[in-house]
């Protein structure tokens, strides 16, 4: 069994729940997930299948879409919905003020860094900092480069705000209502979360909860050429790309992409390896696949 399985998660499991039912289903340890989900939040959950673990570097690192609602008037110790209270404020009608959400969206939009929550599975010297943060010493995380790359605005009162995001790998959407909170001035929380996508794959690609083994899997070939450009080998690069031996522009008939990691697929179709260019102009393996 080898391909990739998109998952609409719905609320309430967590990525190892849908992990472990998945091993279940099909028979297989040979499982992984291309990104994270919390309990709290739905949507788009990309498992990998024996050889299509492979990938997994390509799909990890691609932007996330998310639609957010960020609650105002409590705060969280998780920073969502699910989390201890930390503070809790009632907020007099009308306390919202339309041009100061615009400036701290502007603000978010144009992060480049971002503290990530004390419940996350970010690890410092060889601990993940949510078993800290739940023996009461949370760990003091650095800030990471991240990027927001699109946002947008769906709606807006004195209660919360609905959100549109676009996001590169290791954004938290969490910290996204931390931070906007500050910004205002008040408690606030991820009160709901819901992936729709992760880079190429959507909901429309995705199975729904909970899982069975009528449920076709997406071939390894097909998942890695949604995710990465393409080339494709004559039968000469085929070998040679097989026994892990640097190609040329002889060994194509389809060239690759001059920079970064493409999929290499056989004069019939099927991916044969991942490989990338080199400062001489040959290009070598990085990945080679079953036949």
């Amino acid at each position: 069994m080898h391909g990739v399985l998109v998952v609409d998660k719905p609320s309430g499991p967590t990525s190892h729940d849908v992990v472990a039912r998945a091993r279940r289903v099909y028979g297989t340890r040979e499982i992984g997930h291309a990104g994270t989900l919390d309990p709290m939040a739905s949507g788009v959950l990309v498992l990998m299948i024996g050889e299509a673990c492979k990938l997994s570097q390509y799909l990890t690192a691609a932007s996330k879409r998310y639609l957010a609602t960020v609650g105002f008037g409590r705060s969280t110790d998780t920073l969502d919905a699910l989390g201890q209270t930390t503070e809790e404020r009632i907020l007099p009608a009308g306390w919202l003020d339309q041009a100061a959400l615009a400036a701290a969206l502007s603000r978010e939009s144009q992060r480049e860094s971002q503290v990530p929550p004390a419940v996350s599975a970010i690890q410092v010297d060889g601990e993940r900092a949510y078993r800290a943060a739940r023996r009461g010493q949370p760990l003091e995380l650095p800030a990471r480069g991240v990027s927001l790359q699109d946002l947008r605005l769906l709606s807006a009162n004195d209660h919360g705000v609905s959100l549109d995001l676009r996001v590169s790998k290791g954004y938290y959407v969490r910290a996204l209502a931390r931070d906007l909170g500050v910004a205002l001035g008040v408690p606030a929380h991820l009160a709901e979360l819901r992936r729709v996508a992760s880079g190429t794959f959507t909901l429309d690609d995705a199975a729904t909860w909970p899982l069975d083994a009528a449920r076709p899997v997406m071939p390894t070939v097909i998942a890695a050429s949604r995710a990465l450009p393409t080339a494709t080998l004559n039968q000469e690069g085929v070998t040679r790309a097989r026994c892990g031996k640097k190609l040329g522009p002889e060994h194509f008939m389809r060239s690759p992409s001059d920079s970064g990691v493409s999929a290499w697929l056989s004069e019939q179709g099927s991916l044969v390896a991942l490989g990338q260019p080199e400062a001489s102009g040959e290009q070598r393996v990085v990945r080679g696949f079953q036949p």
